[in-house]
């Protein structure tokens, strides 16, 4: 019994963009057999029209082209995401909400957002109304000694 090896292990955006792709070429290829077996069972007395099977052709062939352009915007994407997310190490942040304040240790990157880790533990998802500083604000002491 033959077993074929793992050939690549990739991040889920990754992994479920080449899962598309193989089920577009999956497809295509299936076209393409059926556009043989067309052509070799088709009636010699209606035969079928070349421009239509071409026309076709071209479609399935933009379709691929299409989902191969969606994978490289993707690629894209996920590596400004990485650009991104490194530039907040270091960085003070504050949670949209105000809750959650600290010095960014780490970044994670999910296919659907950045979560920064301050370095006392919190959690902080990147979105629209967090604030970002180079250093944390300085506190004055209010009391006064006697």
């Amino acid at each position: 019994m033959a077993v074929d090896g793992v050939s690549n292990v990739n991040s889920s955006s990754s992994s479920s963009t080449s899962s598309a792709q193989q089920k577009a070429t999956l497809n295509y290829d299936n076209f393409l057999q059926l556009l043989i077996a067309q052509m070799k069972n088709q009636d010699p007395t209606d035969p079928v029209d070349a421009s239509e099977q071409m026309s076709q052709l071209a479609s399935f062939s933009q379709v691929e082209q299409t989902i191969q352009t969606n994978s490289k915007l993707d690629t894209l994407l996920a590596s400004s995401s990485l650009t991104q997310a490194g530039s907040y190490i270091g960085k003070y942040m504050t949670s949209a909400d105000g809750s959650v304040k600290g010095t960014v240790a780490s970044v994670k990157v999910y296919s659907d957002g950045i979560i920064a880790t301050t370095t006392d533990g919190g959690s902080i998802l990147v979105q629209a109304g967090i604030t970002l500083a180079d250093k944390a604000p300085t506190t004055t002491d209010t009391s006064s000694s006697s």
